[in-house]
């Protein structure tokens, strides 16, 4: 069964959980990359049952689309950013009470 795709998020139709111990990430990606599972898991962490993943979609925001994927809630530490089911694309460090922001390479 497919998972039905959603429409783009409106200004504030994300809930983060931040506070200590806890962050938040927010990786921009291209528009043609609308879509796209994006898996991160703590470094070292790699096997699939340790993967959170999220789906690039479109978020408007002060008048103009981005596109991007969030993880709203992540335990503080360094974390993969996996390219594909083997191949990782970058890290990130996530802070407790704060949202990360990142690009997605390339």
């Amino acid at each position: 069964m497919r998972e039905p795709v959603p429409g783009p998020s409106r200004s504030g139709s994300v809930i983060l959980d931040l506070g200590p111990g806890v962050g938040a990430l927010v990786l921009h990606a291209a528009p043609e990359m609308d879509g796209r599972e994006i898996e991160v898991s703590p470094l070292g962490g790699g096997a699939p049952a340790h993967r959170t993943h999220s789906r690039v979609r479109p978020r408007e925001t002060g008048g103009e689309t981005r596109y991007a994927a969030v993880y709203p809630q992540l335990a503080v530490g360094d974390y993969t950013i996996w390219k594909d089911d083997v191949t990782p694309a970058a890290t990130v460090t996530i802070e407790g009470g704060r949202v990360t922001t990142t690009r997605w390479p390339g």
